[in-house]
C-alpha cells in the first residue's frame, strides 16, 4: 500500500478529491496533509476527514528531520495548491515521486509567480482558445519537472478568469486522482 502525504496551502479541494478518491483503495491511502499555511482551508478539511495534519515553515521543510519524517511516512508527496517552493534536499530524497499539478498547459504560463488566478488571468489577458492543466514531476525548478499528462479545454472569448477556474477546477477533480493512481499501478508493476 502506497502512502501519500499531499502537500497544500489553500482551501483544499484537490486534496480532499484525492482523500476521497483512495478512501477504499487497496493501492493507496493518503496519510497526511502538510501545509505551510496555518489559516488554510485545507487543514479544516483535513480534520473534518479525519487525515492528521501538520503546518511546517518553509525552514521547517527544509530540516532533516523532517525530511526523515517524509521518508518514513510517505511513498510518494502530492503537491495539491501548494505555493512553496519545494527544498532540493526533498527532491533529492523522493526522485520522481512528488507529482504536482498546475493550471496551465506547460511550459506556457508556469514559473514563479504562477498560480490559480495570476495564471487565469494570464490566460485571458492573451485571448487563449484553450488551456488546460499539467500534472508533472517535480523538479528543482518551478514547473519545468518531466510532464506525466495534460488535457485541455476550449475557452469562450467571453471567459473571465473567474470562468477559465471554473474549467480548470473541473478538469483537476476529473483528473488528478486518477493519473495518481496510474503513476501508483505502473510502479506496482514495474
Amino acid at each position: 500500500m502506497y502512502r501519500i502525504i499531499i502537500f497544500a496551502s489553500g482551501s483544499g479541494t484537490n486534496a480532499e478529491n484525492i482523500v476521497k478518491y483512495f478512501k477504499n483503495s487497496r493501492l493507496a491511502s493518503v496519510d497526511q496533509i502538510i501545509s505551510n499555511n496555518a489559516k488554510a482551508g485545507v487543514l479544516d478539511r483535513a480534520k473534518r476527514l479525519g487525515i492528521p495534519s501538520k503546518i511546517c515553515s518553509k525552514k521547517e521543510m527544509a530540516s532533516e528531520s523532517f525530511i526523515d519524517f517524509l521518508k518514513n511516512e510517505a511513498d510518494i508527496i502530492i503537491l495539491a495548491g501548494f505555493l512553496l517552493k519545494i527544498p532540493d534536499s526533498i527532491i533529492e530524497a523522493f526522485p520522481d515521486s512528488i507529482i504536482n499539478i498546475h493550471p496551465a498547459l506547460l511550459p506556457k504560463y508556469g514559473g514563479k509567480g504562477m498560480y490559480g488566478k495570476h495564471v487565469h488571468e494570464a490566460v485571458v489577458a492573451n485571448s487563449e482558445s484553450e488551456t488546460g492543466i499539467t500534472i508533472h514531476y517535480v523538479n528543482e525548478n518551478y514547473d519545468e519537472g518531466t510532464i506525466i499528462f495534460q488535457t485541455s479545454v476550449k475557452l469562450d472569448e467571453n471567459d473571465k478568469a473567474d470562468d477559465v477556474a471554473v474549467k480548470i477546477h473541473k478538469l483537476e477533480q476529473e483528473n488528478f486522482p486518477q493519473v495518481i493512481e496510474g503513476i501508483l499501478k505502473a510502479r506496482n508493476e514495474g
